[in-house]
């Protein structure tokens, strides 16, 4: 179980970030910070500010509960009353949900992401709504899930487009249905705003026209080789670097074993993006990430050994 004292860790930085977040906006967008004469504004606060739901949101993704209901009653409203001495019912939390959805992106993005360091892995990973004999009638994403094909055969949802960096730091991702390629132009526009250096792949990514695309913004595309191909020299560090590729993979474990990232209980499309972007937040915080180590460090681990 989360510990209360990593709650206010997490509390404490997502409050510094809201008040500075709120003062900017202020300053930039003039929003009203006084009601005026004459004239009606509402700016009555909630008993439970944004930087505590979002505190609650982020916290559901340690993987102590796999049911969101039975962490707020039980947690939120037991184990952590004294933190969160005004928690409103569960309905209301529910309701209160999307209205932190633009600060969340913002946090995410701003603080939770890492950047490039020239050494990138992307991957894939399928993320599905229901369970496919429930796909024809699944009402609340009619129209945005897709039906696609991944590794582990079929899925009805959507498909999660991560790159992360050699310290497991996520650098960006892309939401796209199920159907969509992962070397699909669509994609890779998102991505190459953060890229640059080597990005290394699996076989799925293997395609001539995103590889000359990607080296014509100066992005070196490396990637394994099917039976059928033509064996090509490759130097050794990009081999080693490429066998590193495991940090992606055991990104995507996390998301999904421990953040709870999937499920099928989904009632509406904001509470899932919400969801998404705080388990993506949470995986920021986490201690043990998975991280590629340098050649020459790993190289000196194993005379160590001997």
């Amino acid at each position: 179980m989360i510990t209360k004292d990593k709650v206010t860790e997490i509390f404490c930085i997502i409050d510094e970030f809201d008040k500075n977040l709120t003062s900017e906006m202020r300053k930039n967008l003039l929003l009203p910070s006084k009601c005026k004469a004459g004239k009606k504004c509402r700016e009555r606060k909630g008993r439970l500010t944004p930087s505590e739901i979002m505190t609650i949101l982020v916290c559901y993704h340690f993987g102590t509960y796999q049911n969101f209901k039975e962490y707020y009653l039980n947690c939120v409203r037991g184990y952590l009353r004294c933190e969160f001495p005004n928690a409103v019912s569960y309905n209301r939390f529910v309701e209160l949900m999307p209205r932190v959805f633009v600060e969340m992106m913002l946090f995410m993005k701003l603080y939770a992401f890492g950047k490039c360091t020239g050494i990138t892995y992307v991957d894939s990973t399928m993320i599905p709504v229901c369970h496919n004999v429930r796909r024809y009638f699944n009402k609340v994403f009619a129209g945005l899930a897709k039906n696609g094909k991944g590794t582990m055969g079929w899925c009805h949802g959507f498909k999660l487009h991560l790159m992360c960096n050699d310290c497991g730091d996520i650098i960006t991702f892309c939401l796209t249905g199920a159907n969509v390629d992962d070397r699909d132009s669509r994609v890779w526009e998102v991505f190459t705003k953060e890229l640059y250096g080597k990005v290394f792949a699996d076989r799925g990514y293997i395609k001539k026209e995103l590889f000359e695309m990607l080296f014509d913004q100066g992005i070196h595309l490396v990637h394994g080789l099917r039976a059928n191909m033509k064996n090509k020299l490759m130097p050794m560090w990009d081999k080693i670097m490429l066998r590193k590729r495991y940090v992606i993979e055991c990104i995507n474990h996390l998301l999904k074993e421990k953040a709870n990232l999937v499920h099928s209980r989904h009632r509406s499309v904001h509470n899932f993006l919400v969801n998404l972007c705080s388990a993506l937040t949470a995986y920021s915080f986490f201690e043990n990430k998975p991280e590629a180590l340098p050649v020459h460090i790993e190289k000196t681990a194993q005379l160590q050994l001997f």
